[in-house]
């Protein structure tokens, strides 16, 4: 078989098209002119018998045929790039750009401060940093992405990096007002803060593990968020109830800012999952940033 070496540079345009949002930057990036870019692009298209992007003069964004053809052929390109990567022994230093996307808590209450630490270590790595708890397209312009809840049936590979436990909490002024529930039936005569599932775009429900029996409340609510920070800041206002994870939680416990209600009733774990491409050994770099991860979470 005669592989077509244009194909190859064609995707390698396409990925720093994406990346750099137009022609100009993407040629910067790889030291062509943009007319040299426009006719990769030009080519790429022929070759595959589809409208890759919709151009205007400022920018350039993926149609939704260009946008699944990126997602099929970027695990590709990353292999490429992992197999030149070993082939020159750079498998084993820990340098280059990481790009990263962290679910929003987590990075908020346990990685943020601890980014510094990290470059300390390793420190031919940047880092480019992008929060977001949604996995459509987690893995587009990225090199691994970090996520709560099971891992979804995909292609990807997969590695557990924690578990957390699911705490229920309220401000104490919220029950020097309404009382304290001792049951967990006694939450459907409290106000509840909802937490949407970015999954399914419906409030996670109300779960509560003891020994190996567990109860599913019906709660009620007229807040719904789907930033689990905002609702911890709600929750601390004395605005309701609020279901957490406990990892970034300590501090405000600690504090007297939350106090957790129903601690017998608190066995739910809830898993931390990362993600990358690669169907083989990992670069160094992503290996790094999730030995860490585990690393951190210990004291978190």
């Amino acid at each position: 078989m005669v592989f077509d070496t244009r194909l190859l540079t064609g995707i390698g345009v396409l990925a720093a098209v994406t990346e750099a949002g137009n022609f100009a930057r993407a040629a910067e990036i790889l030291g062509l002119t943009p007319s040299a870019v426009s006719r990769a692009v030009a080519r790429l298209e022929a070759r595959v018998g589809v409208r890759l992007f919709d151009r205007n003069p400022r920018e350039v964004s993926l149609t939704e045929e260009g946008r699944r053809f990126h997602i099929k052929v970027m695990p590709l390109l990353v292999g490429l790039e992992e197999a030149a990567a070993e082939a020159a022994g750079a498998v084993a230093v820990v340098r280059g750009r990481l790009r990263v996307s962290v679910d929003p808590w987590f990075a908020r209450t346990v990685l943020a401060s601890k980014l510094q630490q990290f470059l300390v270590r390793y420190p031919l790595l940047s880092v480019d940093f992008s929060t977001s708890n949604y996995r459509q397209d987690m893995m587009t312009g990225v090199d691994v992405a970090v996520r709560f809840g099971p891992p979804d049936e995909s292609s990807l590979i997969v590695r557990k990096l924690l578990e957390t436990r699911i705490l229920t909490v309220a401000a104490p002024s919220y029950l020097e007002k309404h009382g304290e529930p001792r049951s967990p039936h006694d939450l459907v005569h409290h106000e509840a803060l909802l937490f949407r599932d970015p999954q399914t775009g419906l409030p996670f429900p109300w779960e509560f593990q003891r020994r190996g029996e567990i109860k599913e409340v019906q709660v009620s609510s007229r807040l719904i968020m789907d930033d689990p920070s905002v609702a911890i800041s709600a929750c601390v206002a004395g605005q309701g109830i609020f279901q957490s994870l406990a990892i970034g939680l300590a501090p405000l416990l600690s504090r007297g800012e939350l106090t957790q209600i129903l601690p017998e009733w608190s066995e739910e774990l809830y898993p931390l999952y990362a993600y990358h491409p690669s169907r083989h050994l990992p670069p160094a770099k992503v290996r790094a940033l999730l030995d860490f991860i585990q690393e951190i979470a210990v004291c978190a």
